[in-house]
């Protein structure tokens, strides 16, 4: 009898621990999704390149050793607003309504994947960059910036209104991050929670911790930045996002002395507290001192415009990284860490100086192709790398797959916690399909789709009605458009049934082909074009003034 009474309250006890276990296995995983703003694959080293050694980003390069890096993530249409409607929608442009980031707004009583997170059980919430016109919804959580947002002493806007922090955006996003993990979410939940960095979007205002970063160091130029388009089309022309004609010397490259529009000392340096605006003044203007003196020009004046903006792009995507370590910091102090799915990606590639281009928006590979960086514990096999063609597409129907919860029907991605574990599903796509809608407008890349296979890559410009095709093994930088060699007809062919597949597949409407006149694009385009216009003839008379040379050197 004793000995039975002994042993009952150990059998409780193992009984206790076995349940206990059970319920941890059975818990629905959180999930961490940072999503910075025009990230190009180029600057994390985890993806190589020229900069790998030069500009490291320890943390990022920490996701892909303990998780998976995906070498072939591309986008639906390369612009912020677009890129941020499709993850929330898994729905391509013309389904989600979401074409361009100006005159359109995001209807934000259509179906969501945070709408359905909420009904699944899960928290949800948004720190950072909203850029979407409209207030989020589907969110228990919000606290946004207000359009761009502002790098310094940033305005933000929640559900009580709109007020101002000061500090720098990225280190301020991260700090509102853990505040709401700790202190404001239900510890009793599951959590999915978005940051959403402002950087290092344009115009690339560094953190005072790093204005002098990278000052003892010569980039290297990228072997395309003096391009001259020979071999491709109209669209690669007569773009307007070269580092040479359209970057500006005040607003984007800092020396105010060129900024006769008084841009860069309203939307930047105007915002910055006295002793900010000392620190910038200290790190800056001995070197736009020796810039004015040396007056240069030509492809002299490219290369040292290209250094500026590089180094400043790449000051902003440190603070990122910053952003990831502190991230992973807490989740790990915390306990959280081994039942969090940790996701990093951005809205869609860059240009740092490829083509001689900044910005985004063409179907090229630097703009097409974003980062993407996953960590989940005991799922994701550390270290693996990826290359399926996974896109934006697929992020509402993985997180959605991630929490237990319902796909629905009409979203049109796939999930990828299958390939994430691993385990490519035989039927995962072959091929995917690109449409990008915003021209008229700011840096005037035509309106064009496409098809990519891995591969090759097929491309409509079809306002200007030419095609391209590019064979990414033998030409990588696509600098030689293969449409009317024979040798490629047979490729072409099969793309273009493919394109015509896939229009049918995703329900592309014919109209969406000729005119965009539902989505009033016509006005938005006549005011930008204005806008564009003045501009230029104000810095063309400002040059004039100065007695600095020609304005095409001094743009």
């Amino acid at each position: 009898m004793q000995i039975r009474l002994f042993f009952l309250p150990v059998a409780a006890l193992l009984l206790t621990s076995l349940l206990g276990s059970l319920c941890a296995e059975d818990k629905r995983p959180n999930i961490v999704f940072v999503f910075s703003d025009d990230h190009a694959t180029q600057a994390i080293s985890a993806y190589g390149g020229m900069l790998a050694n030069i500009a490291p980003t320890p943390n990022l390069d920490r996701i892909a050793e303990e998780g998976m890096r995906f070498t072939r993530c591309v986008v639906t249409n390369s612009i912020c607003g677009p890129s941020r409607a499709t993850i929330l929608t898994g729905k391509y442009s013309h389904k989600n309504g979401f074409f361009m980031n100006e005159k359109t707004k995001f209807d934000g009583t259509q179906q969501t994947f945070p709408k359905l997170l909420q009904k699944a059980g899960y928290q949800t919430a948004v720190i950072g960059k909203w850029h979407l016109a409209s207030d989020p919804t589907g969110f228990d959580h919000w606290d946004i910036l207000p359009g761009q947002g502002s790098y310094y002493n940033p305005d933000f806007v929640n559900a009580e209104g709109k007020y101002q922090v000061s500090g720098y955006c990225t280190e301020v996003v991260t700090e509102k991050a853990k505040e709401w993990m700790s202190n404001q979410r239900d510890k009793e939940k599951p959590f999915i929670l978005m940051v959403q960095q402002k950087a290092p979007h344009r115009a690339w205002d560094p953190a005072p911790k790093y204005l002098t970063l990278y000052d003892d160091v010569v980039m290297p130029e990228p072997d395309t930045l003096f391009d001259n388009y020979e071999g491709r089309g109209i669209a690669a022309r007569e773009q307007d996002m070269t580092i040479d004609k359209t970057m500006t010397l005040g607003r984007d490259l800092k020396v105010k002395e060129y900024d006769p529009t008084d841009d860069f000392k309203l939307r930047g340096y105007g915002r910055m507290n006295p002793e900010q605006a000392a620190a910038w003044d200290a790190a800056y203007q001995p070197k736009n001192d020796a810039f004015v003196a040396a007056n240069l020009s030509g492809k002299d004046l490219v290369r040292w415009k290209y250094q500026r903006y590089l180094k400043d792009y790449l000051r902003c995507v440190r603070s990122v990284d910053d952003c990831i370590g502190e991230l992973q910091e807490y989740l790990e102090e915390n306990g959280l860490a081994e039942n969090t799915v940790f996701i990093y990606s951005s809205d869609q590639g860059f240009y740092l100086g490829e083509h001689g281009w900044f910005d985004k928006r063409f179907m090229y590979d630097e703009s097409y192709r974003t980062p993407l960086l996953a960590k989940w514990p005991g799922k994701i096999k550390p270290g693996s790398v990826n290359s399926d063609l996974v896109s934006n597409l697929d992020f509402a129907e993985t997180f959605l797959d991630i929490a237990g919860a319902e796909i629905p029907d009409d979203m049109q991605g796939a999930s990828l916690v299958p390939v994430l574990k691993g385990e490519t599903p035989e039927d995962w796509r072959k091929t995917h399909y690109y449409h990008y809608y915003e021209y008229p407008g700011w840096h005037m890349v035509q309106r064009h789709e496409g098809v990519y296979d891995g591969r090759y890559k097929l491309m409509n410009f079809y306002d200007v009605k030419e095609w391209e095709l590019y064979d990414l093994e033998t030409d990588p930088k696509e600098m030689k458009n293969q449409i009317d060699n024979p040798e490629y007809a047979d490729i072409a062919k099969r793309l273009h049934t493919e394109l015509e597949s896939l229009r049918e597949q995703y329900e592309v409407p014919e109209n969406q082909l000729k005119d965009l006149s539902n989505v009033d694009m016509h006005f938005h385009s006549e005011s930008i074009l204005k806008r564009g216009l003045e501009r230029k003839k104000r810095m063309e008379e400002a040059a004039k003034r100065k007695g600095k040379g020609k304005s095409k050197g001094k743009k």
